[in-house]
C-alpha cells in the first residue's frame, strides 16, 4: 500500500481537537479520530496557527523518519499522508494530514515509560539503567540513534509508552511513535532553511539519555550501530521520493543532507 495519497480526499467531517503542548514546543497540533469503521482510525495535522493555518511540515516528517525505520526494520507506527480538506474553526483547508491505526492488542493497556518508570525503578537507577534491566537496551539504542539522525526535538516520557497485557502476562513497548518534531520542522521559510546548521546540536526533549541527540548517540556501542546494514544515497533517495511535490525542492534537499551527514558524522563521534 502506497504510504502518500496525493489526490484530494473529503476529510471535513473529522473534529478536530487541540493535544497537548508539550514544553518547549510552539505551535497547536490537532488530532482527530473515526472510529465508524471497523478498525479506529487516529489522524493529525501539522503545525496549526489560528491567524496563519498550517503552517508546519511534521506530517510529511513523520513519512519520512518511518521510511528511514523501514530500512533498519525498526518497529514504529505506520502513517499514511494522505492531500485532504480538512475544516478547523469553520474554515476549510487543503492540506495533508497523517492517519493512523491502533498500535494496542485488545486486551493492553498503556502507560507512559516515565510512569512505569517512577513507580518501578531501583534506588539511582537511571531511565537508561531502567530499560536494560527491563530488557529494552535494543530498542533504546535504536531510538537514540534515530532520534540522532533525524534530531528529533521530542521524545519525552511519554512518548515512549509501556503495553500490558494480563490475559498474556506481558509487558512491552510500544513501537516508535510521533518523529514529527523532527528534520527542519522550525524552518517556515527559505530563509529559515537556508540558515538552518543540519548539524548544529540543539536542546531537546529527552527521558532517556541528555538533552543532546549527540551526548545520546554517544550512549549507542558502535558495534550495535556497525551491525545495522549502511546507508546508502541511493537508500536515502529512495526515503525522500515523493515529498518534493509537498514541501519543495529546497526543503526535500535539506532533509536528505542532514540525514545523510549525520549518518556519515557517526564514525568521528
Amino acid at each position: 500500500m502506497p504510504d502518500i495519497i496525493y489526490e484530494l480526499q473529503d476529510y471535513r467531517f473529522l473534529s478536530w481537537t487541540k493535544t497537548r503542548k508539550s514544553s518547549g514546543t510552539a505551535g497547536s497540533f490537532l488530532k482527530a479520530y473515526d472510529d465508524t469503521g471497523d478498525r479506529k482510525k487516529y489522524y493529525k495535522l501539522s503545525d496549526y496557527d489560528p491567524l496563519k493555518g498550517i503552517v508546519g511540515h511534521e506530517c510529511v516528517n513523520e513519512i519520512i523518519v518511518g521510511r528511514l525505520l523501514n530500512l533498519w526494520q525498526i518497529p514504529h507506527l505506520e502513517y499514511k499522508l494522505i492531500h485532504s480538506l480538512v475544516i478547523i474553526d469553520d474554515k476549510e483547508y487543503d492540506t495533508w494530514l497523517c492517519e493512523s491505526e491502533d498500535y494496542k492488542k485488545k486486551d493492553e493497556m498503556k502507560l507512559p515509560l516515565e510512569d512505569y518508570y517512577l513507580i518501578n525503578r531501583q534506588d539511582g537507577e537511571t531511565p537508561l539503567d531502567f530499560c536494560i534491566r527491563m530488557g529494552w537496551t535494543e530498542y533504546v539504542y535504536e531510538m537514540l540513534l534515530i532520534d540522532y539522525l533525524v534530531q528529533n526535538r521530542d521524545r519525552h516520557g511519554a512518548n515512549i509508552e509501556v503495553l500490558r497485557s494480563r490475559k498474556e502476562r506481558s509487558i512491552r513497548l510500544a513501537p516508535l511513535f510521533d518523529q514529527g518534531l523532527s528534520l527542519v520542522c522550525r524552518c517556515h521559510s527559505i530563509e529559515e532553511l537556508e540558515s538552518f546548521d543540519v548539524m548544529e546540536d540543539r536542546p531537546v526533549q529527552a527521558f532517556i539519555g541528555t538533552g543532546s541527540t549527540l551526548e545520546n548517540v554517544r550512549l549507542v556501542p558502535k558495534k550495535f550501530i556497525g551491525s545495522l546494514p549502511p546507508l546508502k544515497r541511493v537508500d536515502l533517495l529512495e526515503v525522500v521520493s515523493g515529498v518534493e511535490e509537498i514541501i519543495g525542492k529546497p526543503f526535500t534537499d535539506k532533509i536528505f543532507s542532514m540525514i545523510w551527514e549525520r549518518w556519515s558524522s557517526l564514525g568521528n563521534i
